[in-house]
């Protein structure tokens, strides 16, 4: 079982996706350990996005992710990474195909929605950032032997 850091950002949560959204994410079988709906602080933001840091968009990107809330998920599945970036869609709205969170719901280069992690390590790294001891639950669920068969 792999493990995944999405983020509905301030745009899906202004125009409530919320609900939605998620509810994509346990269709397809990923199981929910942690949630929470946050301020992101503009520390949080520039650790979270250091590796942007001096490109064009960084600023307005901090200032964007720090402007509302945003609902912070912790997922776990099988391939939960790959499986979450297909149902996010392509990164432009304009680009992503219908069916696709960001294909349904965006158009938008700027506002894209949601933020999954790209690889095991970089979820490893945000899910740190965005949840403390404790915050991250295990359970089983009835059908976590269909999801997890291969």
């Amino acid at each position: 079982m792999e493990r995944t850091l999405i983020l509905l950002k301030p745009d899906a949560v202004q125009r409530g996706f919320s609900g939605e959204i998620i509810a994509r994410f346990e269709r397809k079988g990923l199981k929910i350990l942690g949630m929470k709906l946050m301020q992101i602080s503009p520390e949080l933001a520039a650790k979270h996005y250091e590796a942007h840091q001096g490109k064009g968009f960084y600023d307005g990107l901090v200032s964007f992710m720090t402007s509302n809330p945003v609902v912070a998920l912790a997922l776990e599945g099988h391939k939960a990474i790959s499986v979450c970036r297909k149902l996010m869609g392509a990164t432009f709205g304009c680009d992503a195909e219908p069916g696709t969170i960001r294909g349904d719901f965006g158009i938008s280069n700027g506002y894209n929605l949601v933020h999954g992690s790209d690889s095991p390590e970089a979820a490893a790294r945000e899910l740190e950032l965005f949840f403390g001891a404790g915050e991250i639950l295990e359970y089983g669920r009835i059908d976590d032997p269909w999801n997890a068969a291969e």
